[in-house]
């Protein structure tokens, strides 16, 4: 073979070869389409099963739900399906509450579900700090799966306590989950129950760890799961719901899954860089499931994805309860049904909260009477956590406990002086009361053209242990008259007091005692004398089961006056 043949093959093969290079290159490059489910839950309070363990009846709603619609997504190979939940569900069920205090050995039982669930991601809730760091710390462990909340740090720090972020690649698709706490914890809760951590502002914390999964991952997909609702576009440091604020203020994110205000919403936004944010809130107790489908196609052109995004919300009451769910977790049913209905002691009569806004009532002088019990203090404040209360007369049981008394707070006593007081009492009842001027105007203080509350009525403290009187044809700061102590003693107000109060309320919860009683928020600690260990209810419980036969009784330590115009708003409203 001549030389100049040889060389004309030569560059033939290497030719061949060349496209051959490219053609496998470019089908290197080219990638498939993917589509990416993202389901979240949210505020879950304890409604693992199909029912109420308070009232004793079947709901709508709970993960053995959630779990048959996710098992049934995720047999379709053909689409990425990632759970997350969304915070709040270690409180507002007997189910959450008994693995909290009563059987806390074992692992918990929120731990054990959501791991079978095979979540993907969870974010920290405000009442998930509730329980304490023995409770929080240790399912933090338990979990599976990693526990997000990057504004919630070391104090003195800026090193998260929690994890701030999750990276997950699914189909070579790269996906970054930024979580963030509601920061307004200490506003609500005691210290010792946070120890160690300090909760910063959620739009700074955003914008920093936006930056950082941007730097380190690149991620194709970044998505915010923030246990914070929309609220204000305007509201400052330390926002309790600053879900839209970051939306629109921090580019980058393609959706932000909400929680914490309980409202249901799917709605679309454009952020300052004119790109859109979804944002998505499935309300609570597993009512409706939040879905983002992110469609992920490959155009070869530009040789990247293009993305589409759309939403929905999916409604639990429509969907079949999953025997699997329900027969892994039967014994953890039983027990906790068995629990609720251990009894306390005997009502000697019907507990309702009848005429509660009107004036003393039997229920609050219940809560009343063991929160002095518990503190030995001069006085008590306390509202009622719930709107409609009706317990009959006989056996009192664990369920009953958790209507009379929904929340775990602890109990506080604290040193007021008898001005404060007095001013406490002015804040406390202008929540929820009109000035009248005659017998026909509105007593209470509802929203204009209904019969519900301009302020939620788990701010509406009463006092017992002094004797008083609220005047509706005075204004604000000139309402109350304090006449003495139930038990004959001068009510002075220069005189320092021991007052009986709510961990909520203490730690500023309402705005009673700065807005009210006009004590600075750096001063709420140093007023605390001592506080309870264990959640007030659990103390409740002892108090009662002590007492055995409940005698309830109705003091009339404060009344509304002109009892007159009282009895005429009563009649109106019955």
């Amino acid at each position: 073979m001549n030389k100049t043949l040889m060389v004309l093959q030569m560059k033939k093969i290497y030719l061949i070869f060349a496209v051959v290079l490219i053609f496998v290159s470019s089908c290197s490059q080219q990638k498939n389409d993917v589509i990416i489910d993202f389901y979240q839950t949210s505020d879950i309070h304890g409604a693992i099963f199909p029912y109420n363990f308070i009232n004793n009846k079947n709901e709508t709603s709970s993960l053995a739900q959630v779990h048959g619609f996710i098992t049934d997504k995720r047999k379709n190979k053909e689409r990425v399906t990632i759970l997350m939940d969304n915070g709040d569900i270690l409180q507002g069920q007997p189910s959450v509450y008994y693995s909290n205090f009563v059987e806390t050995e074992p692992v918990h039982l929120v731990a054990r579900v959501m791991n079978f669930m095979k979540y993907n991601v969870g974010v920290v809730g405000n009442h998930d700090i509730e329980p304490g760091h023995a409770v929080y710390d240790k399912i933090n462990n338990e979990f599976k799966f990693p526990w997000l909340a990057a504004n919630a740090v070391i104090a003195g720090t800026n090193e998260p306590y929690f994890q701030p972020y999750v990276y997950l690649k699914r189909d070579k698709i790269k996906i970054a989950i930024i979580g963030l706490i509601t920061p307004n914890i200490p506003n609500w809760l005691p210290p010792s129950i946070f120890e160690g951590i300090d909760f910063l502002d959620m739009e700074e914390s955003a914008k920093h760890w936006i930056e950082v999964v941007k730097r380190k991952h690149d991620p194709d997909i970044i998505i915010g799961v923030f246990h914070a609702g929309i609220g204000s576009n305007d509201a400052g440091h330390l926002d309790e719901n600053a879900s839209k604020r970051i939306a629109i203020n921090v580019p980058g994110f393609d959706a932000i899954f909400c929680g914490h205000d309980h409202q249901k919403y799917v709605e679309e936004l454009e952020n300052i860089d004119g790109n859109k944010v979804w944002m998505l809130d499935p309300s609570s107790r597993a009512s409706y499931i939040s879905h983002l489908t992110v469609n992920m196609k490959w155009n070869s052109s530009k040789n990247t994805y293009d993305k589409t995004l759309s939403a929905n919300l999916v409604d639990v009451s429509k969907l079949v309860i999953d025997s699997t769910f329900m027969n892994k977790f039967s014994s953890d049913f039983e027990q906790i049904k068995t629990y609720v209905n251990e009894d306390v002691a005997i009502l000697e009569e019907d507990l309702n909260s009848e005429n509660l806004f009107y004036g003393d009532n039997k229920f609050m002088d219940l809560i009343h009477r063991v929160q002095l019990g518990l503190s030995n203090a001069d006085i008590s404040f306390a509202a009622p956590l719930q709107y409609s209360l009706n317990i009959p007369k006989g056996k009192i049981k664990v369920a009953d406990l958790f209507k009379l008394y929904r929340f775990e707070n602890l109990l506080y006593t604290m040193e007021l002086s008898g001005e404060e007081i007095k001013n406490y009492l002015e804040f406390s009842y202008s929540l929820w009361i009109n000035t009248m001027n005659n017998e026909n105007d509105q007593l209470l203080n509802y929203k204009n053209g209904s019969n519900s509350f301009k302020n939620p009525f788990y701010n509406f403290d009463s006092a017992e242990g002094i004797v008083y009187s609220v005047d509706l044809r005075k204004q604000l700061g000139e309402r109350i008259k304090i006449d003495s102590f139930v038990d004959g003693r001068i009510f002075d107000l220069n005189t320092k007091y021991k007052v009986a109060i709510n961990s909520y309320r203490g730690n500023g919860g309402g705005g009673h005692l700065e807005m009210g009683a006009k004590i600075n928020k750096s001063e709420l600690n140093t007023r605390i004398i001592n506080s309870t260990d264990k959640d007030l209810r659990y103390y409740m419980m002892e108090y009662l089961k002590k007492e055995k036969n409940i005698h309830l009784n109705v003091n009339n330590n404060w009344k509304m006056i002109p009892e007159k115009w009282v009895q005429i708003a009563k009649n109106k409203q019955n």
